[in-house]
């Protein structure tokens, strides 16, 4: 049976935007304003990631976009495809993501709520992400396995985003995934390296782009 995510999860990812716990953890990436530390992960030898930083990004219309999947087909090359299994509290969603040739493409079936919190008169956005764990869903939230098609089940991603004033948003992210398969963790974490700063560069991007309606 699906849990919502615990009122804590969601206090515990606020506080580290507010106050970063970054002990143990490396120092990688600093551009932009923005801040990206690793922490590596002996047993599957690949990292998990904490960024942090403030954006050129509304952080209603930030979350929006975040919250979007269907928006997010047009403006992430990645996806391809991304819907719904179940709408509430928590989300469940199928997302399969495009990996270049020679690769087989990975594809997840995840968790995700959203809370909506006010600090110091101004809105904070905390949504949280993981995988489905086995047995968690009814068999209309699932989807088979696809041939050719490799399951990630060991997926994590907080966002918290947060008015900053005049337009802007601080931001942080916690995101760790094993992505199987035969790729080498040096390739895994070159990629990691380059694709978590450019998806903030995407997502800024596609927030100038988006129309409410």
């Amino acid at each position: 049976m699906v849990t919502s995510f615990k009122e804590q999860e969601f206090d515990i990812a606020v506080k580290e935007m507010e106050c970063p716990d970054v002990s143990g953890w490396e120092l990688f990436v600093e551009t932009h304003g923005i801040k990206v530390f690793r922490y590596y992960r002996v047993q599957s030898k690949l990292y998990e990631y904490k960024v942090f930083g403030i954006t050129n990004m509304d952080a209603d219309k930030c979350a929006l976009v975040y919250m979007d999947i269907a928006y997010r087909k047009t403006w992430d090359s990645y996806v391809k495809e991304l819907t719904y299994l179940r709408k509430g509290d928590p989300e469940v969603i199928y997302w399969e993501v495009a990996y270049p040739w020679p690769m087989s493409n990975r594809d997840y079936v995840y968790l995700r709520q959203a809370k909506t919190m006010i600090k110091n008169e101004k809105n904070v956005y905390a949504i949280l992400g993981r995988s489905a764990k086995p047995g968690e869903l009814e068999e209309r939230e699932t989807v088979d396995p696809k041939r050719g098609v490799i399951r990630v089940d060991d997926y994590l991603q907080s966002m918290v985003i947060a008015d900053n004033g005049k337009g802007t948003s601080r931001i942080y992210m916690h995101y760790y995934d094993n992505p199987k398969g035969h790729i080498p963790a040096v390739v895994v974490n070159w990629a990691a390296k380059t694709g978590v700063a450019s998806f903030l560069t995407t997502l800024e991007e596609a927030c100038r782009s988006y129309r409410l309606e």
